[in-house]
């Protein structure tokens, strides 16, 4: 029997994001949109979504939230330069942050575009500030 190419949550992600790409919404809807997302999360990953998306607007406040895939993300100028996935998600053991190609991480040859977030602490605000930061340029 072959494999399904794609799971379930996949599917429903990729329908998610072709709803998205098709609806015109304001910045107060997006904003609503991120909100209701996180508070549809389950709890350790709801604390973590709150945190990071108070974190990434106070570090770059030019950023706009959107959903993304049905995930909390923000854009600049209209473009994503990062993004919050659930843990839940997709089944993973941990939730992940997230960096497009838009973001200016760039360092050397190779660079990490993702970080797992598995609880959150001072240092990992201070790290998420920092990167985000420097994701915005």
């Amino acid at each position: 029997m072959a494999k399904e190419s794609f799971s379930p949550d996949e599917r429903a992600a990729m329908k998610e994001r072709a709803r998205e790409a098709k609806r015109e919404a304001s910045a107060a809807e997006d904003l609503e949109d991120v909100l209701s997302k996180i508070a549809e999360m389950p709890d350790i990953d709801r604390t973590l979504a709150e945190h990071v998306h108070a974190t990434v607007l106070a570090a770059a406040p030019n950023l706009t939230p959107k959903t993304w895939y049905g995930m909390p993300a923000y854009a600049k100028d209209g473009t994503i330069v990062c993004f919050f996935q659930a843990a839940l998600k997709f089944k993973s053991r941990y939730a992940t942050l997230g960096f497009s190609d838009e973001a200016a991480l760039d360092n050397g040859p190779m660079w990490p575009a993702a970080y797992a977030l598995v609880e959150w602490t001072d240092d990992v605000e201070a790290q998420v500030s920092k990167l985000v930061t420097q994701a915005v340029g």
